[in-house]
Parts: structure tokens; C-alpha cells; sequence
């Protein structure tokens, strides 16, 4: 699937052509890459990791943005069970190249994302993120106070965007 492409300005450069489509098999290793170095060495000890282990993204719902051939930003979304609330959906990792970071590749992976998933039908998105970050996006941690996530993470960081009106009401688990 191609999506659109948009210009985005980078620092100390001039500003390029970004595109933000569907991850392919040829960007695993580049993905990989980003993510050990946008996330460190213990990004597979987060307890969001445990509902991603062993696990594909949902169907369509992985994107990565390049530059050109080089890939700076990626974002996947994961079918997961809230309690009794169907069709939701677990966002993570968003990353994005470090020299690349403040220039909107991002922003426009997580609009882009959660436009797409909310198109196939899903009711709800949750992730484990920086309330600050995510609130722009519509996220809050408003429904997500009788959900729980394998291992340990801080009770404020566990957001949801909710696509259907209370999609997550009386969610527990």
C-alpha cells in the first residue's frame, strides 16, 4: 500500500522528500536497527514487549517513513484483547532517526497510523507513552484505569484514543 508522500524540513538540511508507506520484508533489518538505536539495549524487557512477543503487527497497520531509501521512522500496530472491548489495538514502538527527531516524522506516522486503523474498523488504540507526547493525538489514560499490562509500567503512562465513543467503557483486564 503507498500512501501519499510530504515534505518534511530537516535540521541542517535542506528540506527532502519523505515517504511514509507500508513496512515491506527488505526493511526488517533497517527497522531493527532503528529501534536498538532509538530504544537502547533493554527494549525487549518493556512490559508492552510481552504483548508484542512471538506476534505480526495487525494487517496494514505497520508503516515505516523513509528518506529517500533510507529509513528514518517506523510505526506498528498490534491486535490485543482490553477486557471485554473488541477491535482494539496496541501501538508500539513509534521510533524515529535521531538527526531527523522535531521535523514532524512522528507526528505524521502516528496521524497517519491511527487514520488507517480507525479506515479497518478498529475501535480503540492503546500504548505505553509519555501522556505530554500522545495527548496531541487524542490519547489519555481517561479509560484506562481497570485495564492492565503484563509486567511492571507507571499506571499514568497506560493511554488509550478511543475512534468509537466509549469503546473502553467497563473495559477490565
Amino acid at each position: 500500500m503507498m500512501l501519499p508522500t510530504v515534505a518534511i524540513p530537516h535540521h541542517h538540511k535542506q528540506p527532502k522528500r519523505i515517504t511514509i508507506r507500508g513496512e515491506r520484508r527488505s526493511d526488517v533489518a533497517a527497522r531493527e536497527k532503528l529501534l536498538d538505536a532509538a530504544m537502547g539495549p533493554d527494549r525487549f524487557a518493556k512490559s508492552s514487549e510481552r504483548l508484542r512477543e512471538g506476534r505480526k503487527p495487525a494487517r496494514g497497520l505497520a508503516l515505516t517513513a523513509l528518506e529517500g531509501q533510507r529509513l528514518i521512522g517506523t510505526v506498528r500496530l498490534w491486535s490485543v484483547t482490553a477486557g471485554a472491548a473488541s477491535g482494539c489495538l496496541l501501538l508500539g514502538p513509534l521510533a524515529v532517526a535521531s538527526d531527523v527527531r522535531g521535523c514532524g516524522v512522528g507526528a505524521d506516522l502516528m496521524r497517519r497510523a491511527l487514520r488507517e486503523a480507525k479506515r479497518r474498523g478498529y475501535r480503540a488504540v492503546l500504548l505505553v507513552g509519555d501522556p505530554a507526547y500522545y495527548r496531541r493525538f487524542g490519547f489519555s489514560a481517561e479509560s484506562t484505569g481497570m485495564l492492565r499490562i503484563p509486567g511492571p509500567y507507571e499506571r499514568e503512562r497506560l493511554l488509550a484514543h478511543e475512534f468509537a465513543p466509549e469503546a473502553l467503557k467497563g473495559a477490565r483486564g
